[in-house]
């Protein structure tokens, strides 16, 4: 059965960072499809390549520096060039470069980026950052509804 894998990610204890995993929570409430899986991080890790290798698609979801507040932007993905090691920040694209060649498989991907104001520790998100989530949910949810209709 296709798999598509969600990860939201970011820092929900700083603001407009919280954004991508926020929204992976929200979604999560929403989906009871054994076909999506949705993991909420505060950061991309290697461990994450396993279960990238064994889906068909792959969401990423983040919070971004740049962009006005209250939107979202869709951005396709590929596989960065092959690098030898990680640091303690990796992007979408090293993992799935690291699912390539480790496992054999780099499956389609997009991420989804929520452009925020406000990254200080502590902080509420911003309301325009807030309806930006809520809309992206919405978005995804009818999008993977339709996805896994088309499975079945």
């Amino acid at each position: 059965m296709p798999h598509t894998l969600v990860i939201g990610y970011g820092n929900p204890l700083r603001g407009d960072d919280g954004a991508g995993y926020v929204a992976a929570e929200l979604l999560r409430e929403r989906l009871t499809n054994p076909a999506v899986e949705i993991v909420s991080e505060q950061q991309l890790l290697p461990e994450l390549m396993p279960g990238i290798a064994e889906a068909n698609l792959v969401i990423f979801i983040d919070a971004s520096v740049s962009g006005r507040a209250g939107k979202f932007h869709r951005i396709p993905l590929r596989p960065a060039p092959v690098c030898g090691r990680f640091t303690h920040h990796a992007t979408p694209e090293a993992l799935l470069s690291g699912a390539q060649a480790l496992y054999g498989h780099s499956p389609e991907a997009v991420q989804y980026l929520i452009p925020g104001r406000f990254f200080e520790a502590g902080q509420e998100m911003t309301p325009s950052v807030r309806r930006a989530v809520n809309d992206l949910v919405e978005t995804l949810a009818l999008e993977l509804a339709k996805v896994t209709e088309t499975v079945r």
